[in-house]
């Protein structure tokens, strides 16, 4: 029998992950545990617009990271463009995030990411591939989420942190612009069915956060994750799982490819 994987990532991600899945034929369900909206406030976002050339490197957290931010593109800004004059490069942690910048216009020769066949694709990862472009006096922006009602002190990972701690380490300037919101979403009784049946069905729950995770407690508080099984995509995030009480919890790059050899693995 087929396994089921479960996607918890935002509604466009997921849907896009239940497709991919789909097409190699694996059951696939979407079941979005974070939703994700622009910032009220995106005056950060246009003071950052019009200061980009001042920043050696913009560091990307998440694809979510890059849609909002260019979002708020004026529409004349050259940036991360072959034909600006502004050396400003675009850095992003993994390949998800680095194809959203491509589409959104940067060039390949401004873009810095691991390269595919590393080991990992995080803050640590990219930090070994930028490390030398960042000098004593250097800024260095980081785009990143917040999460909704629980202020700025909850949007910091403990990746983009440790990120900054480089930066300032080396004598640069770390600086943050929030770019989108995320929030517990608006569940239906369907949905709530589909997890509570996941609990223990032989699902496999595929998480690429561990705010995925802390929301799904959140939202089914005592719900038993005893007979439930993970494959999150780093591992923290397999930490959290574990936390939470899944009772097998695998890792696996984010890599579609990786994702779907480590899914077979648990049938």
């Amino acid at each position: 029998m087929s396994v089921r994987v479960i996607v918890t990532r935002p509604a466009r991600e997921a849907q896009q992950w239940v497709l991919d899945l789909s097409a190699l034929g694996l059951q696939a369900a979407a079941l979005p545990l974070i939703k994700i909206g622009p910032v009220n406030n995106r005056s950060g976002l246009a003071q950052a617009w019009q200061g980009l050339a001042g920043y050696v490197g913009v560091m990307f957290v998440s694809g979510n990271a890059v849609t909002h931010f260019f979002a708020a593109k004026p529409p004349l800004a050259l940036a991360f463009s072959a034909e600006s004059a502004a050396k400003t490069r675009a850095w992003a942690p993994g390949p998800g995030t680095a194809r959203a910048l491509l589409r959104a216009g940067v060039a390949l020769e401004r873009l810095d990411t691991p390269a595919p066949e590393q080991g990992q694709f995080d803050s640590e990862a990219l930090w070994q591939v930028v490390a030398n472009q960042v000098r004593p006096g250097d800024r260095v922006l980081i785009v990143r989420g917040i999460d909704a009602g629980r202020g700025a002190d909850a949007a910091q990972g403990s990746g983009r942190e440790w990120f900054a701690q480089r930066v300032a380490e080396a004598g640069a300037r770390p600086e943050f612009v929030l770019a989108y919101q995320r929030c517990l979403p608006d569940f239906s009784p369907a949905q709530r069915e589909l997890a509570c049946r996941s609990a223990s069905d032989g699902s496999v729950w595929l998480f690429s956060s561990t705010e995925a995770v802390a929301n799904l407690s959140a939202w089914l508080p005592g719900q038993s994750w005893s007979g439930a099984r993970a494959l999150a995509t780093h591992p923290r995030i397999a930490a959290a799982a574990k936390g939470a009480g899944f009772a097998v919890v695998c890792e696996s790059r984010p890599t579609l490819a990786d994702v779907v050899a480590s899914i077979e693995s648990m049938r």
